[in-house]
């Protein structure tokens, strides 16, 4: 590996930098290996949050002292099982996914864990299921996850909005986009969905908010990290 800071492949150093971190301060945990190892077997995308980020959930929750977590995209139900792992007696996720393909994955991942009885996936349209849950008039969330479809970003923080409480932390994955973010002549969806969704954090007054650069195994990324401060 060359050594020097700006390296020919910046990649190959990120991807043993994370190594080393989840070597060092992360133990070996067979269930979560076990849901990569399943999601890969029934040819789900590989973008699952890395151990590193899983971990970061993990701890934010705690942190956040989170009973009632909202997940936004279960896919395998890796980083489900993170912030399930999070939760005090009684706490619950609740996880959105739309592909049935993903969902049993997720749900089978998830009751290997042992946390079944902590997690209520609902299947079908995000919105859908959200609008679901207002109508529901459910306990407010304490956190949101957000890591599903990037151009339906904004409509998401609009919908969830109204499920939060002051205080709500919200989490949002691949906002970085390899740099992408900053090219408002872009093209790509993607891209256009992540830009719409943090000018709409930034122009929300009851929002607080930042976003971190992120690199490492999954490349260069980054998240947004908002805190609500009024409803």
């Amino acid at each position: 590996m060359p050594n020097h800071p700006f390296p020919d492949n910046p990649k190959e150093v990120w991807s043993a930098v994370d190594q080393y971190i989840q070597q060092t301060l992360i133990p070996s945990d067979s269930v979560l290996q076990a849901a990569l190892d399943d999601s890969h077997a029934a040819d789900l995308p590989a973008i699952s949050v890395s151990a590193t980020q899983g971990k970061l959930l993990q701890l934010l929750a705690q942190t956040q002292s989170a009973r009632r977590i909202l997940e936004i995209g279960a896919l395998g139900g890796y980083s489900t099982i993170h912030l399930a792992r999070a939760l005090p007696t009684g706490g619950q996720v609740v996880t959105l996914e739309l592909e049935p393909k993903h969902a049993k994955v997720a749900m089978a991942n998830i009751a290997r864990a042992g946390l079944s009885g902590a997690v209520s996936l609902r299947l079908g349209p995000a919105l859908e299921s959200l609008a679901q849950l207002r109508a529901e008039g459910v306990e407010p969330f304490d956190m949101v996850f957000l890591d599903a479809d990037k151009p339906g970003y904004p409509h998401y923080l609009t919908a969830f909005l109204p499920l939060c409480r002051p205080g709500t932390l919200i989490l949002a994955d691949n906002v970085i986009r390899d740099g992408d973010v900053v090219d408002g002549e872009s093209g790509d969806p993607n891209v256009q969905g992540v830009r719409e969704f943090l000018r709409l954090l930034g122009s929300d007054p009851r929002i607080s908010s930042t976003a971190v650069q992120t690199v490492g195994s999954k490349g260069y990324d980054g998240f947004s990290l908002s805190r609500v401060l009024n409803l």
